[in-house]
């Protein structure tokens, strides 16, 4: 029998019986789960269901691994990454149809996921060896003491990972963490577990001992507080809320953390700002992943001179994209991933529009598509105390606002607690830069909304205020995986008198030494 034509594809085709078997094995977990697909609600596949005793066990499995695993060549480690690389790209329908599936979301968005993994593993898989190699320190005092700083890792890093972008954010925090030597233990959401389990999988067969990366899943108020029980280091993202209980129990025990947790992101369009391009940059920044994105925008801020020239054409296109839920290339928008984001999505728009706001495009669940779908919303009008103003909506949901100069559009903002992303449309490239220097955000992106500063993987990624602490990518990505260790290795003489010194010639001795070194510049 031929396969079904691509976008006819239904879950059942995809997670057989067979393929969920082989995902979940090696899975900790002695009860039983299951996960669900948000385009009709069915059921994806059973799952094992982890209990606190199965997280131990998983961490002792982990820990017995790592040794050895910190013992093969960093060289060796990175090259697991770079044959993961390429089997991600080879499959990558597979992954596709899978977070697809589990997410909701339209088959370009998932692209976005496979895309960042694939840079993820070839940045680390070229760049841990540099990162990690040992590093030489001028001593106390020159030749006579040899300096060296080595990273050793952490030992194993406890991970949870979130539903909105299943593939990215497990597997592509988890890079850096197995190429500094780590064992890693993850919690992901259950509903988008077979995602991960997939990534899991590929990660494996390129290379990376089985028991070094573990699996656990289960509800999170049950199964998240074992892993940050256990953790030598903890990898969270998910909501500001829950991120400051982990970042407690973390500090309780002396571990860790870095978290990416919520935001309300800005997007300025400045006078001179080319209008149809920053519509289009406002359609893909607002709706990327049905707005369940921690760095997608939800407050719009256009100077008035060009608000309603921008308002006019951003409604056109947003009120022109496709819903859909084919598992092909062709939907311009999915689906949200539950009810309790269709809630807050429904919940923010009708008391918007109640106080006043006004609906310029979408406002409305699509039922007839699927039970999770709500049409692409423009908002205006929006003004305090709509809960849409200031809470996080992480839906499809965008407000807009005029602003008449610069300083005015910084200062709008920059007034909220969370600083995750931020972006700033103009014409004049240095005049971008020179705002986006004074917004409070992690990331900001000149002439696009997210994906630059997000896709830019040497440079640091994450929040400010609220949004979270700590970096992934670049170095501070790696790096916070390791533990620095100074090895200072004293030469010819102590530290101490020598040589027939008295404490008084010593000590001049060293006071003239320390002179010559700030006459020569040494640092």
């Amino acid at each position: 029998m031929a396969p079904p034509a691509a976008g006819t594809r239904t879950a059942a085709d995809v997670v057989t019986p067979e393929v969920a078997a082989r995902l979940t094995r090696g899975v900790v977990g002695t009860g039983k789960t299951a996960n669900h697909t948000p385009f009709t609600g069915e059921k994806l596949a059973d799952l094992p269901e982890s209990t606190p005793e199965d997280v131990a066990t998983a961490f002792e499995r982990a820990r017995a691994a790592q040794e050895s695993w910190a013992r093969v060549p960093v060289r060796r480690r990175a090259a697991v990454l770079l044959r993961f690389h390429d089997l991600v790209l080879q499959r990558q329908a597979e992954v596709l149809d899978l977070i697809q599936l589990e997410t909701g979301k339209a088959r370009l968005h998932a692209h976005e996921e496979v895309q960042a993994v694939a840079v993820a593993a070839r940045h680390y898989g070229r760049k841990a060896p540099s990162y990690l190699r040992p590093k030489g320190h001028t001593g106390v005092v020159p030749t006579l003491t040899k300096v060296t700083e080595l990273r050793q890792p952490k030992g194993v890093v406890g991970q949870i990972a979130p539903w909105n972008y299943p593939f990215e954010l497990s597997v592509g925090d988890a890079l850096p963490a197995f190429a500094a030597g780590n064992a890693v233990v993850m919690k992901p959401d259950t509903e988008t577990a077979l995602t991960a389990l997939w990534a899991r999988e590929q990660l494996i067969e390129a290379g990376l001992p089985p028991e070094v990366w573990q699996v656990v899943i289960g509800d999170g108020p049950v199964v998240g507080p074992e892993v940050v029980k256990h953790a030598d280091y903890v990898s969270f993202t998910g909501s500001t809320h829950t991120g400051r209980e982990v970042a407690q129990s973390a500090a309780a025990r002396l571990v860790g953390c870095s978290l990416e947790l919520g935001g309300k992101n800005a997007m300025l369009v400045l006078h001179d700002a080319d209008v149809e391009k920053a519509a289009a940059g406002a359609v893909r920044g607002c709706f990327s992943s049905a707005g369940q994105l921690c760095i997608s925008i939800e407050r719009l801020y256009v100077h008035e001179s060009i608000a309603d020239d921008f308002v006019r054409r951003f409604a056109a296109r947003t009120k022109a994209m496709r819903l859909g839920s084919a598992l092909a290339y062709g939907a311009d928008m999915g689906s949200l991933v539950g009810e309790r984001q269709l809630e807050n999505v429904t919940r923010h728009v009708e008391e918007a529009v109640a106080k006043g706001a006004r609906l310029v495009a979408g406002g409305r669940p699509r039922p007839d598509i699927g039970p999770l779908f709500y049409e692409p919303t423009i908002l205006d009008g929006v003004e305090a105390p709509m809960a849409v103003c200031a809470e996080e909506t992480f839906g499809p949901v965008v407000s807009v606002y005029r602003f008449s100069d610069e300083d005015e559009a910084v200062a709008l903002a920059n007034a909220t607690p969370y600083g995750l992303n931020s972006s700033v449309w103009t014409k004049d490239g240095r005049r971008g830069r020179a705002v986006a220097a004074r917004l409070r955000t992690g990331t900001v992106n000149v002439n696009e909304s997210y994906a630059a500063g997000y896709g830019s993987v040497q440079s640091p990624m994450g929040g400010m205020g609220d949004s979270g602490l700590g970096r992934r990518h670049g170095s501070e990505g790696i790096l916070k995986y390791t533990e620095a260790q100074t090895v200072a290795h004293q030469r010819i003489m102590p530290l101490a008198p020598a040589f027939g010194m008295d404490d008084e010639k010593y000590a001049a001795f060293m006071s003239l030494s320390l002179r010559a070194m700030k006459a020569f510049r040494l640092r």
